[in-house]
């Protein structure tokens, strides 16, 4: 049994602590394992105990809607917000997308990236094939390289009537669901 667990399965960690900082994502950088990084911090306030925590894979969860029945297993695609600079210098022009926070145990899973333009565009315009993620410098976050240049899609559209949808951190979705989605709505 110890030599599949050692041997025969990709190893995770995962790192609970009070506050994250640059010098622990320079460690965990340094390591060969996927780590993901907990915050969890606890305050007092007449004798009763509060915890603050954004729960693990929080960011996944959040994306697996309900009335599609969609499962962990189907999300392949990351959205990720981008400002016109950003977006046009690294994403078009460079093929890539870097400094990403993203869930460790999805990289795997990871087959194609869209990018979000925010207002005044506030659509998706572009995708492309994710040729592979690895870390990026000595941070605990990933860069996304493409197979090949990005694509036009859509745009599909923020729409006027829910502003609240509109990406604010990477988001997962299904590709499928990204192809045929007539306004950022069906994307999520």
């Amino acid at each position: 049994m110890l030599e599949e667990i050692i041997f025969d399965k990709e190893v995770s960690c995962i790192v609970v602590i009070d506050q994250n900082s640059d010098e622990l994502e320079n460690v965990l950088s340094q390591l060969t394992i996927k780590t993901d990084i907990i915050e969890f911090q606890t305050f007092s306030c007449d004798g009763e105990l509060i915890h603050k925590f954004e729960p693990f894979q929080g960011d996944v969860k959040v994306d697996l809607p309900l009335k599609n029945n969609v499962s962990v297993d189907e999300l392949d695609t990351i959205i990720i917000p981008a400002r016109e600079e950003g977006f046009n210098e690294v994403f078009l022009g460079e093929n890539c997308r870097y400094a990403i926070r993203m869930s460790s145990s999805m990289i795997k899973r990871i087959k194609f990236i869209a990018a979000y333009q925010v207002s005044p565009i506030s659509a998706i315009t572009y995708y492309a094939e994710v040729a592979n993620i690895e870390k990026y410098n000595n941070t605990n976050k990933y860069i996304v390289h493409f197979k090949e240049a990005a694509k036009e899609i859509g745009p599909i559209k923020l729409p006027k009537d829910k502003p609240n949808i509109a990406p604010q951190a990477l988001r997962y979705t299904n590709f499928n669901k990204l192809k045929t989605a007539r306004s950022l709505i069906d994307v999520f």
